[in-house]
């Protein structure tokens, strides 16, 4: 991994194993896979900067901080993906084989205010979403049609690349930035509890989130009278942007304010 990925990479315990590594979840196996891109690297929790700020790389490379796994991040990489032409869109959601099982969430594309498309229903344990590229299988938003759009929401689309890829595993959500552009997320299990201050975490190019944590979730005691001023609260709603970041720390507040962004509905259905 030092070799071919991560040059300041100091210790094994800043790794973790991708789901789609058929080594994944298999405990004193036979084999140990040792390809550095079936491997995610692990960073500790960390504030946005401020607006249109970089991160020096003395911060990309403070110690790390793995006593809470909640709120780490971790990276992935889609292997394996089928073709997928702009005309012949692969929407693995209502194969037959999929709608005989239970989905585990819906998906909304948003453009500041306006939903775009339909809810897409994820069956599968994991689903790529992104934009209009000759390589994937699932959400494209590239195939989403809407008339005049802004100059901005065009310049955000065309950032959207690879997108993300939205995976859940054992212990919680993941979302994987297979994007050339940060992406920014908020969940009730990434907010401090009982916090009134809106928490988005942004999630650099190659990096994953763990989006949503189940048990962290059942242990969660939201008081009635919390009041946020960007829309309702949803306890299994998770908002993802792309490129453009919200929140006291930036100059948008609202994510409506943001040109491309996702909603993420999970079901109680684990």
């Amino acid at each position: 991994g030092k070799l071919f990925r991560w040059p300041d990479l100091q210790h094994p315990a800043e790794l973790k194993p991708l789901c789609e590594c058929q080594s994944f979840g298999v405990a004193d196996g036979p084999t140990v896979c040792c390809n550095p891109y079936h491997f995610s690297r692990l960073c500790g929790p960390e504030s946005p900067p401020p607006p249109y700020s970089r991160l020096s790389p003395s911060d990309e490379q403070k110690p790390l901080d793995l006593s809470d796994s909640t709120l780490s991040y971790t990276e992935r990489e889609a292997t394996n993906s089928p073709n997928v032409t702009p005309g012949d869109f692969s929407d693995a959601s209502t194969s037959p084989d999929a709608m005989k099982r239970s989905h585990w969430c819906n998906v909304a594309y948003w453009e500041h205010r306006t939903r775009v498309g339909r809810l897409y229903t994820v069956y599968e344990q994991s689903v790529s979403i992104f934009y209009d590229l000759p390589q994937g299988n699932g959400f494209c938003l590239g195939q989403l049609n809407l008339e005049n759009r802004s100059e901005t929401v065009r310049r955000t689309r065309s950032k959207i690349g690879y997108g993300i890829l939205l995976s859940k595993e054992p212990d919680g959500v993941w979302a994987y930035n297979r994007s050339e552009h940060p992406i920014f997320v908020n969940s009730p299990t990434l907010d401090i509890p009982n916090c009134r201050t809106l928490i988005v975490r942004k999630v650099m190019p190659g990096y994953s989130i763990k989006v949503f944590d189940y048990e962290k979730s059942c242990l969660l005691q939201h008081t009635a009278d919390l009041d946020y001023a960007d829309g309702p609260y949803d306890p299994n709603s998770v908002r993802i942007s792309f490129a453009k970041g919200w929140g006291p720390c930036y100059s948008r507040q609202f994510i409506t304010s943001c040109p491309c962004w996702l909603e993420i509905l999970l079901s109680n259905n684990r």
